[in-house]
């Protein structure tokens, strides 16, 4: 099989496993209501990976995820993740955010700052063992980058919940989408300055008054443009940012969410933005995630892993859910409607998964830090429709409540 089979097939065997096995346990298990599709294909990734399947049939490992096919792998990953970061830049929706800016920036700043003090803390406590921080990375950068992961909360994963759960389109959710914006900025603006390379800092600031003024310009062009050149013009703009992000030293996912989030979501069809969200979703971001589990590594220990996994999510959601008690004494919201929404914005699975993988890429973390940060975004995602279903069917007049 070896002498006849080219990277060709083997590159197709690889798609086929990525497709097939998390699909097969998503239907086959049943475990949509605790693990969306999107969930079991983190996990599957993780599973997949050399600390799972790479321990256990070596050869098979080797021999279907060689460089050579990893290498075109990586790029539909890439590929895949820079438009899922821009259409999480094109659904921000900062009117609405300034319309409602005291509510909003109240939840926002407790809903960030409170887990990003935790997650910090737990970092700091980290670097006092061997084999977390990364080779290029300052304690401030690890601190502040562990922190940040623990307080994210995943835009694009929250609106695919609360699909799920009916209160996307409905006041309550139309709330969190305001929270979640705003803490998607911080996110991204956060990256920006742990990735400040100030060997490089001319280039990045020439990169940004250059983003700015072509802005201008690109925005008058796409009011211009019917909606059907709309698409293909963002698609061009989207590369061009990616690649002057990166050129500049700020990793093109920062390019990616700045291409998006600079783009005005009515100038798309609602209906079709969504749909081709759920495209990527489904065509393209499975690559992503096995990319993803190819990375996880258990050195130091598979119960040291695990064990900075359970701190880190103690920190993530005890953060995220004392800071929005916080918000929720100070604008009088009842107990369970502010349970809901803590719960709802603790949800990490893609936007922090994406960020870390940056972290890692710039070497600030290792493969054993990636790695419990993985199976901390996989469990905060799993509990959040088992946690919030049963509040929401206590109190079905929540979701009518006016924004």
């Amino acid at each position: 099989m070896h002498a006849t089979t080219n990277t060709t097939e083997i590159f197709l065997i690889a798609m086929g496993i990525i497709l097939t096995v998390p699909y097969l346990i998503w239907r086959v298990c049943r475990t949509d209501y605790y693990a969306p599709l999107v969930v079991v294909q983190i996990i599957a990734g993780i599973l997949l990976g050399p600390g799972i399947l790479g321990k256990l049939f070596p050869d098979y490992y080797a021999y279907v995820f060689s460089p050579a096919v990893i290498a075109p792998l990586n790029g539909i990953a890439w590929w895949a993740v820079m438009l899922f970061v821009c259409i999480a830049g094109v659904e921000l929706d900062l009117k609405r955010v300034w319309t409602h800016r005291g509510e909003s920036l109240t939840s926002a700043g407790f809903a960030l700052g409170t887990p990003l003090v935790l997650g910090g803390v737990a970092a700091f406590g980290m670097l006092a063992f061997p084999g977390w921080i990364g080779p290029k990375a300052q304690s401030w950068q690890f601190v502040v980058g562990i922190g940040m992961a623990c307080a994210v909360t995943a835009l694009p994963i929250l609106i695919l919940l609360m699909e799920k759960l009916e209160i996307l389109r409905a006041p309550l959710g139309q709330r969190l989408l305001r929270y979640a914006s705003l803490d998607d900025i911080a996110i991204w603006g956060v990256l920006a300055m742990i990735l400040m390379d100030w060997t490089r800092v001319g280039k990045q600031v020439g990169f940004l008054i250059a983003f700015a003024l072509v802005t201008v310009l690109f925005r008058k062009l796409m009011r211009a443009l019917q909606e059907r050149d709309r698409w293909y013009v963002a698609l061009i703009w989207l590369v061009a940012i990616a690649w002057g992000a990166d050129w500049s030293g700020l990793h093109f996912m920062v390019g990616a969410f700045l291409a998006g989030a600079v783009m005005d979501g009515e100038w798309f069809d609602q209906e079709s933005m969504d749909q081709f969200r759920r495209y990527v979703l489904l065509a393209f971001m499975p690559v992503f995630f096995l990319s993803t589990g190819l990375r996880t590594k258990w050195d130091v220990g598979g119960a040291a892993v695990f064990i900075a996994a359970g701190v880190l999510l103690v920190a993530s959601i005890g953060g995220k859910l004392l800071g929005i008690r916080i918000a929720g004494k100070l604008l009088g919201w009842s107990r369970n409607e502010t349970s809901i929404i803590g719960w709802l914005l603790q949800t990490k699975a893609l936007i922090m998964i994406i960020f870390v993988n940056v972290l890692l890429d710039k070497q600030l973390i290792t493969n054993e830090t990636f790695t419990a940060l993985l199976l901390m975004a996989v469990a905060s995602t799993m509990l959040t429709i088992p946690m919030v279903a049963p509040k929401l069917a206590r109190d079905p007049q929540l979701s009518s409540k006016a924004a």
